[in-house]
């Protein structure tokens, strides 16, 4: 969308606590794209860095969704008024759960975590993390394909060879790492956050419920998240692959999470049949990955 354009809002397909976003269809052409808006200083706060996050990776990756322009009021300031994003049109994966049953087969899941990590391994090699990773901040094309969206709360890891980020705010508490919600200014948070939440986004997917879903306190949740040693439930159905892959990515400790560009290579996602076991209680996490674990071959370096 080069210069200021004409355009019609349409109905309301999502709104959050920064904002609210719209359909709209351009006057000139037909097309149909997104308006997001904030009345709030804060949900401006976060418009603005997303799009200064988007227009720094100048729509380069597939796997993120576009930012196609911004509109700004000339008569408050210059203030950012409008950010114009892509259209979806399967909206976000907590949309789709809702609409199918409320969780998905694992081999959708698996198609959809290929291309959430591509769109993390692109955000990371920019030496960016997203901070907000669940399925509301996931979106779908008619076509199947998904897209990293909602970088309001997105930072940027300047040193990239220490890997240091303070993540103060935004984020969904249910879905951050525990160094995220301890907030220790002596421990450094990067791309490993993402990771994590990661992890609790293939849970919401096979589940469709939420990570940590069996805590009803939300305050108790956060403190077990923080400072317990507990990782979230798996879900009961998923194959020996998936069990393995969520082990990996719900490390408490940061340092030994993989990466994405390793978590692609993770049987999970290439191998064209799953081993699935028989029924485990996912009451307890460790015991089921006393059972389901793979050779850590490739965590040894020779």
């Amino acid at each position: 969308m080069g210069g200021r354009i004409e355009w019609v809002k349409g109905k309301m397909v999502g709104c959050g606590s920064f904002g609210s976003v719209h359909l709209a269809m351009n006057k000139s052409n037909g097309g149909l794209f997104v308006v997001k808006t904030s009345d709030s200083e804060v949900g401006r706060d976060a418009l603005k860095n997303e799009v200064n996050i988007l227009n720094s990776l100048n729509n380069s990756s597939p796997y993120i969704v576009q930012c196609l322009g911004t509109e700004y009021d000339d008569d408050q300031d210059n203030k950012l008024v409008h950010v114009f994003m892509e259209y979806m049109a399967g909206g976000s994966l907590a949309d789709v759960l809702n609409k199918f049953g409320g969780s998905l087969d694992e081999d959708v899941v698996r198609l959809y975590t290929r291309q959430i990590l591509l769109g993390l391994y692109d955000l990371h090699k920019h030496g960016i993390v997203h901070c907000d990773l669940k399925c509301k901040n996931v979106l779908l094309a008619s076509s199947g394909n998904v897209k990293l969206a909602d970088l309001g709360c997105a930072k940027r890891v300047e040193n990239k060879a220490a890997s240091c980020i303070n993540l103060t705010n935004g984020g969904t508490p249910l879905w951050m790492a525990p160094e995220v919600l301890l907030n220790d200014d002596e421990k450094v948070v990067d791309f490993a956050a993402d990771i994590w939440s990661l992890g609790c986004t293939v849970i919401e997917m096979a589940t469709g419920r939420p990570p940590w879903a069996d805590i009803s306190n939300p305050i108790a949740a956060m403190f077990k998240i923080a400072r317990g040693d507990e990782i979230p439930q798996f879900p009961v159905h998923f194959s020996r692959e998936g069990f393995d892959f969520l082990r990996r990515c719900l490390v408490r400790d940061p340092s030994k999470r993989p990466t994405a560009q390793e978590l692609l290579n993770h049987p999970f996602i290439i191998s064209t049949t799953l081993t699935h076991h028989k029924h485990y209680s996912a009451s307890s996490p460790a015991a089921v990955l006393d059972v389901h674990q793979f050779e850590d071959t490739d965590d040894d370096d020779d």
